[in-house]
């Protein structure tokens, strides 16, 4: 009889259909079962290096309801578990007319360990994904429950495992070779996934919550694509095209593949390959060797409407150049598509949710400094002055929109473009996270005052929310409260001036935070309204819980 080895994992949801993620411990059907016939929906599992998936199509399910479901593989039922603490997973679906006063709930953060096995203190405090399925679990009714959990990078840490993994690791090589306690290939990343998502509270979490996902660089490595001569010595190293490749092909099967809607899936070559192979190891395998090779020539990012919301979900890891000369955050065919995705339709959303992994408005003396760093590296000041850049870029990490120069104007004057446009939307937000604290900051073009904004102008906002379970050193959580106050922004003006950087075509105001711990931001988007507020994680008796720490509005 097959079994459930990982998931169920709710990705999709529209007003009549949804589709499940799976992994089986052995070929077989996957089917999600709806009690009362009200849905389902059936797939054969496909097979990748001896694990095998599916991702189920639901069709049939009534709108704007809740509909309980299970999993039955090879006609038997494994999901939910008969001794499961928790509520039975529901798939929530949308009403098939939009609803002025129906609000869409966006809840997104960051950069998460797996939490330790149960029963062991985390050194990094409570889980704030743990912490927001106790919420819902306790109260099935909830009115706050997200629509959307979006998930803005590290979702795995490939080059950070933990005590377990580790000693998993060593049962099957010899750690003293490289990559050492990091994950080198296929079969160890499917052990991070393991590892991260059996935890009980996250692993129902995701069966009735649906999400989206995107790389950041500690799902492949620290750094990743940083610059060229970066990515010159990592290609130089015996270990790395196997740790790229294994990184592409799991990342494809756990999060890009449940990313696609049905008519994305449905015309997807890809896709097509991989299930009608006996084994699609190798289709796949050739995929993310080509998608390595030429990196921009494949498109990670991707779109979601939910009703008058539009989310773009932007690739800042492979879509970057790293020529020197030419260095973009975004290939020049991955920004056409941001912007015909942006503006094409100005008056067919209420509200554009751009979601990147690495935040575009930073601290303001970070921003001068990844800026003044970036005009270092491409050799403003001379060969010695490129050298101590490039060390720089990669010893504090500089690799923000700040360090693209010229890729963060062009997203200030895309931002700029959507909140002017004729019946444009009311907020346009650029969601991220990466840095380890949370914080909004509201944009408006340079040398512009705040009252002096035209009227029907959309917002337009940078929402940062991270870790979801993580830490920050406390000499770099005193370095961001620097970059935050007057002080750093009078020093970054030293930078800028060293640099010859000029100024950026708009300015930014911190309107919340910084906050530090772990911590998830939930958007609130009713019509043409906009609130945000940021939940932390805190622990007491019993299980971790959320906690409010702050609320506002975003759309005036």
């Amino acid at each position: 009889m097959a079994g459930l080895r990982l998931g169920p994992v709710l990705r999709y949801a529209d007003t009549d259909s949804a589709t499940v993620w799976v992994e089986a411990d052995r070929p077989c059907t996957a089917e999600v079962r709806c009690p009362g016939g009200e849905g389902g929906g059936s797939a054969p599992t496909f097979s990748v290096a001896g694990h095998h998936y599916a991702l189920i199509p639901v069709t049939g399910l009534p709108e704007g309801s809740d509909t309980p479901y299970e999993v039955h593989l090879g006609g038997e039922p494994v999901w939910p578990p008969p001794d499961s603490p928790f509520p039975p997973s529901t798939i929530r679906t949308a009403p098939r007319e939009s609803d002025g006063d129906r609000p869409v709930r966006v809840t997104f953060g960051s950069c998460r360990w797996s939490s330790p096995p149960s029963g062991q203190d985390s050194p990094v405090g409570p889980d704030a994904l743990d912490a927001l399925a106790a919420r819902i679990a306790g109260d099935t009714g909830d009115p706050g429950r997200p629509d959307l959990l979006l998930l803005l990078g590290d979702q795995v840490y490939a080059d950070e495992t933990s005590p377990q993994t580790r000693s998993w690791l060593a049962s099957r090589r010899d750690l003293a070779e490289p990559p050492g306690e990091q994950v080198a290939d296929f079969e160890e990343y499917t052990r991070l996934y393991d590892e991260s998502w059996t935890d009980p509270e996250v692993r129902w979490l995701l069966s009735t919550v649906p999400s989206l996902m995107i790389f950041d660089d500690h799902d492949v490595i620290d750094d990743w694509n940083t610059s060229a001569s970066w990515l010159a010595e990592m290609r130089e190293t015996p270990w790395w095209q196997e740790r790229i490749v294994s990184g592409l092909m799991s990342y494809w099967i756990y999060q890009h593949l449940g990313n696609l809607g049905p008519a994305e899936l449905a015309t997807d070559p890809l896709y097509k390959a991989v299930r009608s192979a006996p084994d699609g190891t190798e289709a796949l395998r050739s995929f993310a060797t080509r998608a390595d090779a030429d990196r921009p020539g494949t498109r990670w990012s991707y779109r979601r409407d939910l009703g008058r919301v539009r989310l773009l979900m932007v690739d800042t890891r492979m879509a970057r150049v790293l020529a020197e000369e030419e260095r973009a955050m975004l290939h020049p065919d991955e920004e056409a598509w941001l912007r015909e995705q942006a503006l094409g339709d100005p008056g067919g959303h209420d509200h554009l949710l751009i979601g990147s992994s690495l935040p575009w408005l930073l601290p303001g003396l970070v921003h001068e400094v990844e800026r003044w760093n970036a005009a270092l590296c491409g050799g403003e000041r001379g060969p010695r002055w490129a050298r101590f850049g490039e060390w720089l870029r990669r010893a504090a990490d500089l690799e923000h929109w700040a360090a693209f120069p010229a890729s963060f104007d062009r997203l200030a004057h895309l931002t700029e473009e959507a909140a002017t446009a004729p019946g444009g939307p009311a907020t346009v937000c650029v969601l991220s996270g990466d840095v380890h604290h949370a914080y909004a900051a509201e944009s408006r073009p340079a040398g512009t005052a705040r009252t002096a904004l035209p009227a029907g102008r959309g917002r337009v906002h940078q929402l940062t929310c991270s870790p979801v379970h993580n830490a920050i050193p406390l000499p770099i959580r005193a370095g961001f409260r620097l970059g935050w106050s007057r002080a750093g922004g009078l020093l970054g003006r030293v930078f800028a001036r060293h640099g010859r950087t000029g100024r950026a075509p708009v300015t930014w105001r911190r309107s919340g935070g910084p906050w530090f711990g772990n911590q998830l931001m939930t958007l609130t988007l009713r019509g043409r309204r906009a609130g945000l507020h940021l939940d932390q994680a805190r622990t007491g008796r019993g299980p971790a819980r959320l906690e409010r720490v702050w609320e506002g509005r975003l759309d005036g």
